[in-house]
């Protein structure tokens, strides 16, 4: 499948497959979410999405098909999916799930450099984590469980057992850290009472190059300032 189209956001893929499914219109796509539980896996607000439906059927990728009323409540638009939408849907899920791609979250950022924080402050910092993801562990597990007894099919919320598996393994790893931290099988920075300072002058050493990329000249030492 080619790239002929501009990347899709999230909520834009959630939208286009609904519509896939079946024309409605945008507050039955925000029920139809939440009763599937996708509010877990983008964020859904009624404004959001409403402005997210605007913005497809000015791309061409969605076209109003009707007007739906039902009693006194205000007239609603319904929308379709069109050829060109579908083919945006399907080439944008191509994109993301054949290749890996960086979307650098902050947790492996924060774990690079938590040797800035003293031990037991660090301690305190990933147990509190791990009591968090314990707390969204067991709120997955009940989605989960609450979904399975509705009479939706497992291919629209495979999503939510990936996600319970990566909570898991990531309370394993946290624990894994705390644990090796707490018995000194980690060896951790040392800090200067009262200034809060390193105390220490370790120089990590340069990182080896990339496949295929030639090796960097080395890093001269800083802290020599003996030139």
């Amino acid at each position: 499948m080619g790239r002929a189209h501009s990347p899709v956001t999230p909520l834009a893929i959630a939208v286009l497959a609904l519509l896939e499914e079946r024309p409605m219109h945008p507050y039955e796509m925000y029920q139809t979410l939440i009763s599937r539980q996708e509010d877990k896996l983008v964020k859904v607000r009624p404004g959001s999405l409403y402005h997210t439906v605007a913005r497809l059927d000015d791309q061409g990728f969605v076209c109003a098909e009707g007007v739906d009323r039902a009693g006194n409540r205000p007239e609603r638009t319904i929308y379709r999916i069109t050829a060109r939408g579908r083919d945006a849907l399907r080439n944008r899920i191509a994109e993301i799930v054949r290749r890996p791609v960086p979307e650098y979250p902050m947790f492996p950022m924060a774990l690079a450099e938590l040797h800035n924080v003293p031990a037991p402050d660090a301690l305190a910092l990933l147990r509190e984590r791990i009591s968090l993801l314990e707390t969204e562990l067991a709120d997955t597990d009940m989605r989960i469980s609450w979904i399975e007894g509705q009479d939706i099919p497992p291919r629209y919320w495979i999503a939510l057992p990936f996600l319970r598996t990566m909570l898991a393994a990531e309370v394993a790893w946290v624990e894994e850290l705390a644990t090796a931290i707490t018995s000194g099988a980690l060896e951790w920075e040392d800090f200067d009472s009262e200034t809060g300072a390193r105390t220490d002058t370790t120089i990590v050493p340069v990182s080896p190059p990339a496949p295929g990329r030639a090796a960097a000249h080395p890093t001269p030492n800083v802290s020599d300032t003996s030139n």
